[in-house]
């Protein structure tokens, strides 16, 4: 019983395999919870967005 032995753990180590005796450690799964988008409520003191001036239109002049 000692580093030559399969069903021992320290065998299982020196000999570099897994088994029933020398488990492997298991990956924890983890739940990554995802973020809520808050709305903001429309505030009071809030001003419309400005609008741009409409852009001019200049006559052509036609020649006759």
């Amino acid at each position: 019983m000692g580093k030559g032995d399969k069903k021992t753990a320290k065998g299982k180590r020196t000999m570099g395999s897994y088994g029933v005796t020398r488990k492997r450690k298991e990956d924890k799964v983890v739940i990554v919870p995802k973020e809520k988008k808050v709305k903001k409520a429309a505030s009071v003191d809030a001003k419309p967005a400005a609008k741009k001036p409409a852009a001019k239109k200049t006559a052509s002049k036609k020649s006759e």
